[in-house]
């Protein structure tokens, strides 16, 4: 049996059988009969407070209600209103901070319903039982939408859009679309490729097409967009891994988290995947609980984030870092990297962190230092804009990111945006949904003006 007790990165420190029984569903999808009780529990508030937690304003009392009368797929076309990537929000949303936080039995009880599994009930069932799709489009406008991001920014933008009528071409720069949901969200909470089930889906209305390999700035110019379509939404995301600014943090075993867990999607052999027997992640939001999961299930020995500051500064809520623990990964709060050490062969082998500590609301170092041994260390921390891609057109932008208004329309008359490129944007699926049916609605509305 393979062992855990070489040092260095290397590939297959588990059995297959163990590693495919750790990313299995983190979550058990409902049975009918669970479903049934669930859905029991809601109290089908009439200002259901649910809903004003939903980012995309789900009418959750409706769509439980009809998982009550047995009917799921009304209960699906209920979501898909509002959010047509629903089936993957039900994985990957933070519920436990959104509607399920604000749900009437978590504050009598403690217990809220379990509304992002009974979405995801609801959802399964339609895409599972039914080849049609739940929407028709409507007349065709003659208009051409192009859209930059095959992400649940751009493809929620699109559906809408073609719901509409018009026609899209969206502009994808890797060769698969699906943006985050297929290369940026940890394995165990979407599985058996769904991303591309979704993409499938959405893609079944018509009047949508993908050009995969097509980088804004590369192979195609925003300019260009501007002159040759009707209308443009970007929805791109963030390109660029902050950096930790220390020395030598381009050595061997000093990894940007995305990549790595864009890796650990894309491969079909989980036991092919070098990594460490000693991990420390630096950060404090979900791409750090994401891999130090993973690496966690893939046979790592230790697993350690450090976080600059304390516990209620973290960007990850306390069920994902419960999540972590329950994996064996350990937490560290009020540390920062200071220094990195390399082994003989140039790899990092440890990592020196600095205490820190809040002197009238700022952070600080307190110069008392801890050093952890690591033969991966992973960057966590944000990613940032790139602003070459929108060269030669004239937009507004904050902090690299751009600027818009409450209906995601930027300052050029042509151009809309939305997801993590947008300043102010969060950093969920759900709010990138939302920001893509927004635009889309502000789209038609120009267009049909």
């Amino acid at each position: 049996m393979t062992g855990t007790s070489k040092p260095g990165i290397q590939a297959a420190r588990l059995p297959a059988d163990r590693l495919t029984d750790n990313f299995t569903d983190l979550h058990a999808p409902l049975t009918k009969h669970e479903a049934f009780i669930e859905a029991d529990r809601c109290y089908f508030c009439y200002d259901a407070p649910c809903i004003n937690a939903c980012p995309t304003g789900i009418d959750i009392p409706m769509f439980i209600r009809q998982i009550s009368a047995d009917n799921p797929n009304g209960a699906a076309k209920t979501i898909f209103n509002e959010n047509i990537m629903g089936g993957m929000c039900a994985r990957v949303c933070p519920t436990e901070t959104l509607c399920e936080q604000a749900c009437v039995r978590e504050a009598a009880e403690g217990k809220p319903v379990k509304i992002g599994l009974l979405q995801r009930y609801a959802t399964d069932h339609l895409m599972e039982t039914t080849s049609a799709h739940p929407y028709t489009r409507e007349a065709e406008t003659g208009k051409h939408v192009a859209v930059v991001g095959a992400g649940p920014a751009g493809l929620s933008c699109a559906h809408r859009l073609a719901m509409k009528g018009h026609t899209v071409t969206v502009f994808e720069a890797k060769e698969k679309s699906g943006g985050l949901n297929e290369f940026g969200i940890a394995a165990y909470k979407t599985t058996e490729d769904f991303a591309q089930d979704e993409v499938a889906f959405i893609l079944d209305i018509g009047g949508i097409t993908i050009e995969n390999g097509k980088a804004l700035g590369r192979d195609i110019m925003l300019d260009q967009l501007a002159r040759d379509f009707d209308a443009v939404f970007l929805g791109f995301g963030l390109p660029d891994v902050n950096a930790l600014g220390l020395s030598g943090e381009d050595a061997k075993g000093c990894e940007d988290a995305v990549d790595y867990i864009a890796r650990l999607r894309q491969t079909d052999d989980l036991a092919s995947l070098p990594v460490g027997r000693n991990i420390v992640v630096i950060g404090g939001g979900m791409t750090a609980i994401d891999i130090a999961t993973q690496t966690k299930l893939l046979g790592a020995e230790t697993v350690t984030i450090c976080y600059r500051r304390g516990p209620e500064q973290m960007n990850a809520s306390p069920y994902e870092q419960d999540v972590a623990r329950t994996h064996g990964v350990t937490i560290r709060h009020w540390l920062q990297p200071q220094s990195l050490r390399h082994g003989e062969d140039g790899s990092v082998s440890a990592i020196t962190l600095e205490y820190t500590s809040l002197d009238g609301g700022k952070l600080t170092g307190t110069g008392e230092t801890l050093t952890l041994e690591a033969d991966q260390v992973f960057k966590a921390i944000g990613q940032s804009p790139e602003d070459s891609p929108l060269s030669g057109v004239d937009l507004s932008l904050e902090r690299g990111r751009i600027k818009v208004g409450d209906d995601r329309k930027s300052s050029h008359t042509k151009i809309w945006a939305g997801g993590d490129c947008i300043h102010g944007g969060e950093d969920l699926t759900v709010a990138a949904v939302e920001d893509g049916k927004v635009a889309a609605e502000d789209i038609h509305r120009a267009l049909m003006a």
